[in-house]
């Protein structure tokens, strides 16, 4: 039998995707990854040959991706803020909601020699995408995990970012005394899922770590633990902005409050849900 057109395999592996929402584009992304090529080629050269080689890689790839496996891991790169960024199953992949959450700082925080933390950077998304779009801006950027923070390192290396320091520390113990009282904004998308939450066990949530995913005190005990401990770090003014559950933001407000913020707005992302919040300390 011979080997398939570009159009051909596109056509016959997208129609045994069933299980996805994107099943062409997930096919396009793992045919691009292995030709080494982008999308727009596939328009350009449908009748090509997919020689042997390639095939059998994208097969291989391709099965992962029948089996469930997100594609962000598979082709071990997200994109995100239009800026690609490395991933691996020890963080969570960007997602284009938390997107809102990098809008809302820019919105929100006019200094122009800003100061901010990143609690929890995972891949380094948030701080390294508004560390590119702010020049100015001196960002901290820190995780739990070291896996995190040297893959969040090899991205700011990989996108030119020499405005954020990347370390390691469990919220901001390891956080050196020069940055206490110098904080414009503190930003965080931490684990706010329910440890019982259904959802842990569908989709692409099954191969990221729960630990990025999943918090105690019906998902929100990491949002009470980081406003107990901001406060010595922030300006007079200072914000703190969170990305959050669709349904959180209620009790986002009240724990706000309860810890003497002002201020406090919701955000809602392009679906129109609930996303992000945000107080500011005065």
């Amino acid at each position: 039998m011979s080997n398939p057109t570009i159009e051909q395999l596109l056509k016959s592996s997208s129609a045994q995707l069933v299980n996805s929402d994107s099943a062409l584009l997930d096919v396009q992304i793992l045919l691009a990854h292995v030709l080494n090529v982008s999308r727009s080629h596939f328009y350009t050269w449908p009748d090509k040959i997919v020689e042997s080689p390639n095939l059998n890689q994208f097969n291989d790839l391709f099965a992962r991706r029948i089996d469930g496996e997100p594609i962000a891991y598979i082709i071990g790169q997200q994109e995100f803020w239009s800026l690609p960024f490395m991933v691996s199953p020890a963080t969570l992949i960007p997602r284009a909601d938390t997107e809102v959450l990098v809008e809302t700082v820019l919105n929100k925080v006019d200094s122009s020699t800003a100061r901010g933390i990143d609690l929890g950077t995972g891949t380094g998304a948030i701080a390294l995408s508004l560390a590119h779009e702010m020049s100015n801006w001196s960002m901290l950027a820190v995780d739990y995990s070291q896996e995190a923070v040297e893959l969040a390192r090899k991205n700011g290396i990989n996108l030119s970012i020499d405005n954020a320091e990347i370390i390691q520390s469990d919220w901001l113990s390891n956080v050196d005394a020069s940055w206490l009282a110098a904080c414009d904004f503190i930003v965080s998308n931490p684990p706010y899922i329910d440890e019982h939450d259904p959802h842990l066990s569908q989709g692409d949530v099954r191969f990221e770590p729960s630990s990025a995913l999943v918090a105690a005190n019906d998902g929100l005990q990491d949002y009470i633990d980081i406003l107990n401990c901001v406060k010595p770090y922030l300006k007079q003014g200072g914000y703190v902005f969170f990305e959050h559950g669709f349904e959180q933001a209620d009790v986002l407000h009240q724990l706000f409050r309860e810890c003497g913020f002002s201020n406090i707005n919701t955000v809602k992302d392009y679906a129109g849900n609930d996303r992000v919040t945000f107080g500011q300390f005065i």
